[in-house]
């Protein structure tokens, strides 16, 4: 009953434009879930993470545990394309990945731009996250998957082309040219 209360005052998170200030912030969500989550559901909240581990751990949720398999998935792809490019070596701990999932790492590591790159992760994110969006709104699964997708879109928020571009190119030439100016 609590998580019909709950998600009946959350306002919607679909069909938002980048341009357009959220309805609601991580602060005030929180803040909600945990006047009217129990604590498996609170204990569920604080496992929701935009970077999972790198080593499999199992998640309290159904939902939460296939978001984190399928961003480790990516990220996994992400590092190995992205060693392959630089001629370097990386153990990937190699897993059967979804044609969607290497498709879109691989167009993001050929892009040139790191912005364009990062737009086309996030959306490839939102859709899958999409995928996983329960059929019952007023479930601990719905208040999961609506927290991740507002964690997505708060980050995508935050970019910013001149201080991404300056750090990119700096991390690039600490790697490349073993400069050891400081990473942002």
């Amino acid at each position: 009953m609590a998580e019909y209360y709950l998600i009946s005052q959350l306002p919607s998170l679909d069909g938002i434009s980048e341009s357009m200030p959220l309805p609601i912030t991580s602060e005030r969500f929180e803040e909600l879930c945990h006047g009217l989550l129990g604590k498996k559901a609170k204990a569920g909240l604080g496992e929701l993470t935009l970077a999972p581990q790198r080593e499999y751990e199992k998640a309290s949720s159904a939902l939460i545990g296939r978001w984190n398999e399928g961003e480790r998935g990516l990220r996994l792809a992400l590092a190995k394309l992205r060693a392959e490019k630089m001629n370097k070596s990386f153990d990937a701990q190699t897993q059967q990945l979804p044609a969607e999932l290497l498709h879109a790492a691989r167009t993001a590591v050929e892009t040139e731009n790191p912005m364009e790159a990062e737009k086309l992760l996030n959306k490839y994110r939102l859709d899958f996250l999409e995928t996983l969006r329960p059929t019952d709104s007023f479930s601990e699964e719905y208040v999961f998957y609506y927290g991740l997708k507002l964690k997505l879109l708060e980050r995508m928020r935050k970019f910013d082309s001149q201080s991404g571009e300056a750090a990119y190119r700096n991390i690039y030439d600490s790697i490349m040219y073993g400069d050891r100016t400081e990473v942002i």
